[in-house]
């Protein structure tokens, strides 16, 4: 093997421990997101409140889509990413609402 190929399987190697190590941050992240928006269904079912909240959610988006072009992610997959957690959120959200 050339030294040139051994220092892109290096590089290559580096790039994807980075990968695996922001995998597991976002795992745990949305872990500890989900422990949060449990919680707040079980404060909305217990007062009687709507499953979902269109006005939070819109906030929400928008402020993703603010923070996405700041850090040079593209804000329709942000967007898309965003509206799936919620709703998975709702969904958690209405299961408490039985």
């Amino acid at each position: 093997m050339t030294k040139l190929s051994q220092s892109v399987l290096d590089i290559l190697h580096d790039h994807r421990e980075s990968i695996d190590r922001l995998d597991a941050i976002l795992v745990y992240t949305l872990s500890e997101r989900f422990r949060h928006t449990k919680a707040i269904g079980k404060l909305k079912a217990k007062n009687d409140l709507p499953p979902s909240d269109p006005d939070r959610e819109s906030y929400q988006i928008s402020r993703l889509e603010d923070l996405s072009d700041e850090a040079g992610l593209d804000p329709i997959f942000a967007k898309n990413l965003l509206n799936f957690i919620i709703q998975e959120v709702i969904q958690h959200h209405k299961k408490h609402k039985l």
